[in-house]
């Protein structure tokens, strides 16, 4: 079902899965699975993949296989996030890692009347279990309306916004379109 060629950000491949399977690492082969980026996993994967999270009571590896499910499905924004510091106005709190916080974003769109056009997107912090006050760090963006948000563009910039004060600034890194 995966390309032998498929391969995760650290570089594992297939045929790791397989010589965890052959030695019961299912946990491991599972997250290898749910982290190969390069193909079109589709929805009916992700099920799966979810299914068997659920039957291990991997809650952490279910969720990871939910967002990408539906990444899959509507598309996902990569994004480095750079947060504005707390003396500035900032966040006092980090941005929580798994996809909870869904703050709103203006992507460059107006509003008839000259203002701004705030879109919703759920934010997944990469690589990190939050991103800490006034920090920066790679971000995955789940807009809760995609349609609205294809015209953006690697390395155009967006704001995030809490309380209409804008606080921090994301640069579009990668753009995958739903499979």
């Amino acid at each position: 079902m995966v390309p032998a060629i498929a391969t995760n950000e650290a570089g594992a491949t297939v045929a790791d899965v397989a010589e965890y399977l052959k030695h019961n690492g299912w946990e491991v082969a599972l997250d290898l699975l749910a982290d190969l980026d390069d193909w079109p996993a589709g929805a009916q994967w992700w099920d799966l993949l979810i299914e068997a999270a659920e039957l291990m009571w991997l809650t952490d590896t279910a969720t990871w296989c939910r967002w990408r499910r539906w990444g899959s499905i509507h598309g996902i924004f990569r994004a480095r996030l750079t947060l504005v510091p707390v003396a500035d106005g900032g966040r006092r709190i980090p941005i929580p890692g798994e996809g909870v916080l869904r703050p709103v974003w203006h992507i460059g769109q107006h509003m008839p009347d000259g203002h701004p056009n705030f879109r919703v997107a759920r934010i997944w912090v990469a690589d990190a279990p939050e991103l800490t006050v006034g920090a920066s760090g790679p971000i995955r963006l789940a807009p809760l309306s995609p349609d609205v948000w294809r015209d953006l563009r690697p390395d155009q910039t967006i704001a995030v916004h809490e309380v209409l004060s804008i606080q921090g600034t994301a640069t579009i890194t990668e753009i995958s379109t739903p499979r």
